[in-house]
């Protein structure tokens, strides 16, 4: 039996929409797993399927990424717009309350739809982001976001994808490069390895703004009333130690998980942050959303 089955939903725009739906206890609330900038649906498997069976979860993948379609306007590729994306979802699959898992600009489209639909969100994990993005994070990023790449071989592909993210993860061996860059990479009908998103999404995200919303410490406040677990990786260039403090302190049902040796962003399976998640998903599962 397949871990996960294909579903689709219908974008305001009228996109064709993708998600992995991992099968699960339907009286518990669902998880919606939101993905990174250039990442997608893959990128949660490994936590999908161990938390998957007691409750739903759904893995999205975001406009221009994965199986999703590609937009018309690129300029449709930023988080205001991702939030509809996710709220469609939630109506069309009949979706009232559930718990959020964002990573990267996943979180950010958590901060923005606990505004978007309020008291729908039960509980947030916030994988290394926040309100306030460092600078040399956003330098880096831009720096290779949009930038076209092609590989004769999956080797190949890990042997560029270690390049890329060997400050990130030191302690990755070949098997995990090579595990991530099937993650990130796609293989086309013509044998070729490619990145898995549209390439346009730099289009937008390169101008000085685009990358979050307007008011970011106001849309985290939405989240006040319910459990978040807000995870940074020990060696991030994205999320500071300062600004998750901050967040832990502007938010009463908190909890700041710090995961050693790695950088933007943690894999949300590493064994530091396993216990922590297993107890913010109990918490969130039982503390209900004020009015």
């Amino acid at each position: 039996m397949a871990a996960w089955q294909d579903i689709f939903w219908s974008s305001d725009d009228g996109l064709r929409l993708h998600a992995r739906d991992y099968p699960g206890d339907d009286a518990a609330l669902p998880v919606v797993c939101l993905p990174g900038l250039t990442r997608n649906a893959r990128d949660y498997d490994a936590l999908a399927r161990r938390i998957a069976g007691e409750r739903r979860v759904y893995a999205l993948d975001l406009r221009g990424r994965g199986e999703s379609a590609h937009a018309r306007d690129p300029m449709s590729y930023v988080p205001t717009t991702y939030a509809r994306d996710v709220a469609a979802f939630l109506s069309e699959h009949r979706i009232h309350r559930f718990i959020a898992i964002g990573t990267a600009l996943g979180g950010i489209v958590t901060m923005l739809l606990a505004d978007l639909v309020p008291g729908r969100i039960a509980g947030a994990l916030l994988n290394d982001v926040g309100p306030e993005i460092e600078p040399a994070g956003l330098a880096r990023i831009r720096g290779y976001v949009g930038r076209s790449s092609t590989w004769p071989t999956w080797m190949h592909a890990a042997r560029a994808t270690r390049e890329a993210n060997a400050d990130a993860y030191p302690d990755f061996g070949i098997e995990d490069w090579l595990a991530m860059a099937k993650r990130l990479y796609r293989l086309t009908s013509n044998g070729r390895i490619v990145l898995d998103y549209d390439l346009r999404i730099a289009e937008p995200f390169r101008v000085p703004g685009n990358e979050t919303g307007p008011d970011m410490w106001g849309a985290l406040h939405a989240l006040a009333t319910v459990p978040v677990l807000i995870v940074r990786g020990g060696r991030s260039d994205v999320l500071s130690a300062s600004v998750a403090e901050r967040m832990v302190a502007s938010l009463p049902l908190a909890e700041l998980v710090t995961v050693p040796g790695v950088g933007h962003a943690p894999l949300l399976t590493e064994p530091a942050v396993q216990g922590p998640i297993d107890r913010w998903l109990a918490r969130a599962a039982v503390e209900p959303a004020s009015a």
